[in-house]
């Protein structure tokens, strides 16, 4: 796929600093000890301290994956709204590497793609919840001399990748939860609700999705309607995202706050956190950075 002609940021709002962070996400699942050994084994994250009802597993103290017992859950169609992929980012070439022999090493089915901002690698856990796995190139190699980003979907080259590193080790410290890729019914409604509302700044268009993030990251969150134009909300018992965690610092969220009332929108909140629930019904908890 050739290089595409991408929007710089946009935005009046000029809403969230780039101390934003992404943190686990959350799956419904009726086999949360099954699928936690997929996590293990293959992506290489580690079972962090118990709780009950849920499985979390992360890379050095750092959750990325939580697996909530959803007993009642039910398969979400194929093309509605959800998760298209939550996307990993190891901290370094070699670690791609080291995860590309591993899901050799298993069998696993693959794809991988050089989008010039980063190499990523792509499959499905048993689930079928998509996984990106992905390491940055510098940011200053990220945008042209006019200040816009360029991104593409470019083949990557394995045999190079693969002389990174011959080992089959786990994911290191300093993994995390890069970006969430979402499935959504109408792209208005999400531009609406993520950028004009939750603050986020456009960094990318693509023919059926937007790519947005805070502080000129290439993005944290993608949104697309590639396979999901129009078709309803998953129902309640669904599998698949329950939801997946920010933190950001207090003034950034006390100045949603502020955009969602001035909308008219009333906002959940949990112990000090700001549920959000776009129109498809993809749900966020928002944070204070450092606050639990």
């Amino acid at each position: 796929m050739s290089v595409s002609t991408l929007s710089p940021p946009v935005g009046p709002h000029a809403g969230l600093s780039a101390a934003l962070r992404l943190g686990a996400v959350h799956l419904r699942t009726r086999t949360p000890d099954q699928l936690a050994a997929f996590y293990e084994q293959v992506v290489g994250l580690t079972r962090l301290a118990p709780q009950a009802g849920r499985i979390v597993l992360g890379a050095g103290d750092k959750a990325i994956i939580v697996l909530e017992d959803a007993p009642d859950a039910v398969a979400p169609p194929a093309r509605a709204p959800g998760l298209f992929h939550t996307a990993i980012r190891v901290p370094d070439r070699a670690s791609l590497a080291v995860r590309m022999n591993v899901l050799r090493a298993h069998g696993v089915p693959f794809g991988a793609s050089d989008h010039l901002v980063s190499e990523a690698l792509y499959f499905d856990d048993p689930d079928g919840n998509g996984i990106e796995i992905y390491r940055d190139r510098p940011r200053a190699e990220w945008f042209g001399p006019d200040g816009t980003l360029q991104m593409a979907t470019l083949r990557l080259d394995l045999t190079n990748l693969a002389a990174e590193s011959t080992d089959l080790g786990p994911a290191p410290a300093g993994t995390d939860v890069g970006h969430v890729h979402l499935k959504v019914n109408d792209l208005a409604a999400a531009h609406r609700f993520w950028v004009e509302l939750a603050g986020f700044d456009v960094m990318a268009r693509y023919p059926g999705a937007l790519f947005v993030s805070a502080g000129k990251y290439h993005h944290h969150l993608g949104l697309n309607v590639w396979h999901s134009q129009g078709t309803p909300r998953v129902p309640p018992n669904a599998g698949g995202l329950d939801r997946f965690d920010i933190a950001l610092p207090a003034s950034d969220l006390a100045t949603l706050r502020q955009r969602f009332a001035a909308a008219g929108s009333t906002l959940a909140e949990e112990a000090g956190a700001v549920l959000l629930e776009d129109s498809a019904g993809n749900r966020a908890r928002l944070s204070v950075l450092g606050v639990d």
